[in-house]
């Protein structure tokens, strides 16, 4: 088990919560989830309804379409991050390859804290951004 403490030293390494202040990070570490997963099952498949982010604590996943893989992740990644904003269906399958410690946020908890801290939303939606124009620019 992980303490807050530390879910708060992990969360500043993540990419994601790289432009929020310690104090705001504080408040995401207070709703995330943590659990293990085998390796070599789905965490999430494509298709599925999507509702959390995943970060991922220690292990590696491979995020799939089918049988093209995309990206290999490992510790301080995090996948699934648009279902915090939208309900849409999960766009690829992400498959442990190690034994998996994560993190998740939910979606109605991170709207939640949102409500409470709106000024957390300016650093993830910076982030989001600066993701989808690197990922035009290897169009």
């Amino acid at each position: 088990m992980i303490s807050t403490i530390e879910k708060v030293i992990f969360l500043k390494d993540v990419g994601l919560f790289k432009g929020i202040s310690g104090d705001e990070v504080h408040h995401i570490a207070e709703i995330t989830e943590e659990f293990s997963h085998p390796p070599q099952h789905p965490v999430v498949e494509e298709g599925d309804s999507g509702n959390s982010l995943f970060l991922i604590v220690s292990g590696q996943v491979k995020v799939h379409i089918r049988d093209q893989e995309l990206a290999t992740l490992g510790p301080k990644d995090c996948f699934g991050e648009m279902a915090l904003l939208d309900a849409e269906p999960r766009s690829a399958t992400v498959t442990s390859l190690t034994e998996l410690h994560l993190l998740r946020i939910t979606q109605s908890d991170f709207f939640e804290i949102l409500t409470e801290k709106p000024e957390i939303s300016r650093g993830i939606i910076k982030t989001l951004t600066q993701r989808l124009r690197e990922a035009n620019l290897k169009r």
